[in-house]
């Protein structure tokens, strides 16, 4: 009995210990789920003061990556395109040294040759864009450039004692007396003016104009060989984006007679290229053939002049889209593969490919790397699902740290998961793309859904941040939807066959896959088939048109930012005309007159049963405002009841400046909630015409208004 007694008082202080150990547990797990359930998911007002990394350089002696960070104008700021400051960071003990900061617009930084001096472009004394330099110790800045017109790009000459900068020509004294005048009328493609290439000497630079290297075509962009003797440039016949796409070849200029030789005979689009330290070859990246919509290949070829050399294995799954060197027998590229981006090197002569960096394995999508020689030390913008873009270094090996959090209170934010989906489409291919889930998912609930489509189609998600003023994906997590990022038929990154779906055969398979993918997602009891809206800017405003109207069934509301409604007139306006006929239509227009008509949107805008909002900058040349115009007139024409058009003065294809931005972002949110989270009906009214209240800006009361005026 005795030993009975011991054995339950032990068993009871066993019990004990163990009853107190499962309460710790429970409270530690309860202020964990509080902690997690009382984080703020992210907020529209967050999108708007975020900041971005958007280039990072790395100092030649391998010390320092200098670095921009970019963020909205306040809404009370006058109006304007993104602040962006300028920072350098020890890759040793990440201490950071502010260079700029404030209310600056730095781009285009680049370290000097010796590593004395960084330049970069912004405002001059004229108010056009310049070349400044300043010392990394600091200091006052230095205009370098003094150009009439803005400066588009430079470059350091190799003995860091000169710059080259791409400006377009001045106008003649002529021409500026008569436009003062009033006759200074718009000859429409013609008498345009060149960007010109120019050499200035910063050891004598009176004027900050520079000596002029090139006359009779347009300069896009060049590099120096490494002597600094000779220019590689990329030259159009004219100076139109048109030109850009379709019609730029590689030449070589000497610097000293200005006598140019024509090098590549590339068919379609041509990327960056760039010199071997030996000066023998010339690597450079292109679209296979003209039809190609997208550089997908990388090439090398002798500076002798010769035949150029594929270096990109045949049936590539990617999409090659920056090259440079290792050393004088190797090249290094970067491809997007899928949802990943890829660094590969290869041999000149082609044999192996090796990945030497795979955003798969390190989950950070990383963006055009900048190394010091022989890729012993990187410095690269990367992002993830829950990183918008932050300075990284790499030493070529082992090491890859993050260096920056410019957005530390984004670590408290409750964010949607991100995730990778794979879909069979109806026809057999295979869909992939990403899903953002619900902050607050529960598995067997169904969810309100937005399908963010992307623009081009010559582009493609990647699994990095998805959040910005346009495709709000996170703002939208949090508030209860799951959202669809579709890598649809006609996107790079899955290799040439599967980007060319979409080429002469617009609104057909490739949209038929997001159709698809919105049933997926419906099956797999995730979206409420009854609650979906869908969105997107361009060719994403072209899908958001069409389903709109001939998808109608799919969709309770739809975003179309600068879309496009009517193939027909859209060819007549846009100012790629050629990049549209040789990458994407096939025929001209008059031998496809039908087919251009009946894939328009605006050839269903009588059948519409979708909320529409209609928006986009009312100067774009790309996709022209009337296109907007015409799908909004024929939706009213068949007495639609809940279809808005908004535009923005002065902005082009694409909102840049704050005000329209704010609009937006918040416009957007309005009417997915509106018709699509609260399912209101179609004939009721609409959500507010006026969001004002939302921006942020201090207005005065009209009262006090009045009585500043009058007491003035």
């Amino acid at each position: 009995m005795r030993n009975s007694k011991i054995n339950l008082r032990s068993f009871m202080k066993i019990q004990r210990k163990i009853c107190s150990s499962y309460i710790f547990l429970l409270l530690v797990s309860s202020l964990m789920i509080s902690s997690f359930l009382g984080a703020e998911p992210l907020l529209p007002g967050d999108v708007l003061k975020m900041k971005d990394v958007t280039e990072a350089k790395i100092s030649p002696n391998e010390d320092w990556i200098a670095y921009t960070v970019s963020f909205t104008r306040d809404a009370n700021d006058e109006p304007g395109k993104n602040y962006s400051e300028f920072y350098l960071i020890s890759t040793k003990s990440k201490e950071i040294k502010p260079l700029i900061t404030g209310q600056a617009r730095i781009t285009s930084i680049s370290w000097s040759p010796d590593g004395s001096a960084i330049a970069y472009i912004s405002e001059g004394e004229n108010k056009k864009n310049q070349v400044w330099t300043i010392s990394v110790d600091g200091g006052t800045p230095k205009q370098i450039s003094r150009s009439k017109t803005k400066v588009r790009s430079y470059r350091w000459h190799p003995s860091g004692k000169k710059i080259a900068f791409i400006a377009e020509a001045p106008k003649t004294p002529k021409e500026e007396k008569l436009k003062e005048k009033g006759y200074g009328f718009i000859y429409f493609e013609e008498n345009l003016k060149h960007r010109n290439i120019y050499l200035i000497d910063l050891e004598n630079n009176e004027d900050g104009i520079g000596e002029q290297l090139t006359e009779g075509a347009t300069s896009w962009d060049f590099v120096f060989s490494p002597d600094g003797k000779t220019i590689a440039a990329a030259l159009s016949p004219e100076n139109l984006i048109d030109h850009s796409y379709m019609f730029k070849k590689i030449y070589l200029i000497d610097v000293q007679s200005k006598s140019k030789r024509k090098l590549s005979d590339n068919p379609g689009k041509l990327g960056n290229f760039m010199f071997n330290s030996a000066q023998t070859h010339l690597v450079y990246t292109a679209a296979l053939e003209q039809k190609d919509h997208q550089i997908s290949q990388v090439y090398v070829i002798p500076v002798v002049g010769g035949e150029a050399t594929n270096l990109t294995p045949p049936n590539f799954m990617g999409h090659v889209n920056w090259a440079g060197w290792k050393d004088d027998k190797t090249v290094v590229y970067m491809s997007n593969e899928g949802v990943w981006t890829t660094l590969r090197t290869v041999g000149i002569d082609g044999g192996n490919r090796n990945v030497i960096l795979n955003s798969k394995e390190n989950g950070i999508i990383f963006d055009e790397p900048d190394f010091t020689d022989n890729l012993k030390h990187f410095a690269l913008v990367g992002s993830s699902p829950k990183i918008p873009g932050e300075v990284f270094y790499w030493d070529g090996a082992n090491k890859f740290e993050r260096m920056t959090n410019v957005n530390p209170w984004l670590d408290e934010k409750n964010l949607g998961e991100q995730k990778i989906i794979n879909y069979t489409s109806r026809d057999g291919a295979q869909i992939e793309g990403i899903l953002i889930y619900p902050a607050e998912y529960q598995t067997g609930t169904s969810y309100p859904l937005v399908v963010t489509v992307h623009g081009g189609p010559e582009s493609n998600y990647v699994n990095g941040w998805l959040t910005n003023y346009s495709r709000p994906g996170q703002v939208l997590a949090g508030e209860g939807y799951a959202v669809f990022y579709p890598n649809y038929r006609s996107s790079t990154g899955y290799g040439l066959e599967y980007a060319a779906v979409g080429y002469g055969d617009p609104a057909g398979k490739e949209f038929d896959d997001i159709a698809d993918g919105i049933d997926y997602l419906i099956e797999q009891g995730i979206a409420d088939k009854n609650r979906v809206g869908l969105g997107g800017g361009s060719y994403g405003g072209y899908a958001s048109g069409w389903f709109a109207t001939y998808y109608t069934k799919y969709v309770k509301a739809v975003c179309m930012f600068v879309g496009v409604s009517d193939l027909i007139s859209r060819r007549g306006t846009t100012d790629i005309p050629y990049e549209e006929l040789y990458v994407h239509s096939e025929k001209k227009l008059e031998e496809m007159w039908d087919i251009s008509l009946k894939r328009s949107p605006l050839y269903y805008a009588h059948q519409s049963k979708t909320a529409t909002l209609i928006f986009g900058g009312a100067d774009d040349p790309r996709v022209h405002p009337t296109q907007s115009l015409e799908l909004f007139r024929r939706m009213k024409m068949n007495d639609h009841p809940a279809v808005r058009l908004v535009q923005y003065p002065g902005e082009e294809h694409g909102n840049k400046e704050q005000p329209g931005k704010i609009d937006v972002l918040y416009r957007i949110l309005d009417w997915y909630d509106w018709y699509v989270k609260d399912a209101r009906p179609l004939d009721g009214p609409m959500p507010p015409l006026d969001i004002s209240d939302k921006y942020g800006l201090d207005f005065l009361e009209p009262e006090q208004d009045q009585e500043m005026t009058t007491s003035d």
